[in-house]
């Protein structure tokens, strides 16, 4: 449950800082009149990522037991793939996410309703997209019939939006570096996981062979149903009966990633510690008296 409510935690709060910067630039810039095709393209891309869920859940209900693990562990390793690529580009663009967006939103205000639509759209819609494939192969992963994983999304959701809103009221202090740095390491965990039971997956779907090779058998040790065994599948996917394949793909993955993502990557103390977007409503300086009358 921990591993889900930090991939609803982490991916729900970029998507909260995105609509944040969003929404907070053009009351600051007095273009309310722009805030409904920004919200309509922000429900737009909510309402895609819940219906591609959606199709991920139901539609493979109809397949044969070996065409679902051979669709389990192929979306997996896809989501992996791609959420390791968000971690590493938010650690690094974190500190310029706010202008890259203004500079997007200053281009589609002058070009018009749709493209305010769309840019708002494919600002939230790759999070949700990527939000809803790896929920989806982490609550597969965790498989244990319970709607705890779903349980520990929304409540990482919920928390990301609360968060998201004091954030623009300006009421809430984040370093943004040391954020994304500690969330991105841990789901980095979270992933390998991921990854080794989406091998797994496809050892059941006769993709790949090994699937009665052990690296180890402690079942007996760390039963399954046991309470203990129930945290370690639910925090790290722990499986204690994993094929040789499995061990070794996780630690292939794991070891050199989280190495390279705690590796240095330029960030200067401070710079990630903000209070508030610089155009948060809140902010009531000499910047708002020179902003355009709508």
């Amino acid at each position: 449950m921990f591993s889900n409510y930090l991939i609803g935690l982490r991916e729900g709060l970029e998507a909260s800082l995105v609509v944040c910067i969003l929404i907070a630039y053009l009351v600051k810039t007095g273009r309310r009149d722009a805030l409904k095709p920004v919200w309509t393209g922000i429900a737009i891309a909510v309402l895609i990522a819940m219906g591609f869920g959606s199709v991920l859940e139901f539609g493979s209900q109809e397949l044969t037991f070996e065409a679902q693990e051979a669709l389990g562990g192929s979306l997996s390793v896809l989501a992996v793939g791609l959420v390791t690529w968000m971690v590493f580009w938010m650690r690094r663009t974190a500190r310029h996410l706010r202008s890259e967006l203004h500079d997007k939103l200053d281009a589609a205000l002058a070009m018009g309703t749709g493209a305010l639509v769309a840019t708002a759209f494919l600002a939230v819609g790759r999070e949700g997209l990527e939000t809803a494939l790896f929920v989806w192969a982490s609550v597969h992963a965790a498989g244990d019939g319970t709607p705890r994983p779903l349980i520990g999304v929304a409540l990482g959701l919920a928390t990301a939006v609360f968060l998201g809103w004091l954030f623009y009221r300006g009421a809430l202090r984040i370093n943004l570096a040391k954020f994304f740095t500690w969330t991105g390491g841990m789901l980095v965990v979270v992933a390998a996981g991921v990854l080794a039971y989406g091998f797994h997956d496809l050892q059941e779907a006769d993709w790949l062979p090994g699937l009665n090779s052990l690296a180890f058998d402690i079942s007996g040790t760390i039963p399954p149903d046991s309470w203990y065994g129930t945290l370690l599948k639910g925090v790290f996917n722990f499986q204690p009966d994993p094929t040789v394949l499995q061990v070794t793909v996780w630690l292939l993955y794991l070891v050199p990633t989280l190495a390279l993502f705690l590796a240095p990557v330029g960030f200067a103390s401070g710079k990630g510690k903000v209070k508030a977007p610089d155009d948060a409503p809140g902010d009531r300086g000499s910047r708002q008296s020179k902003a355009p009358q709508a």
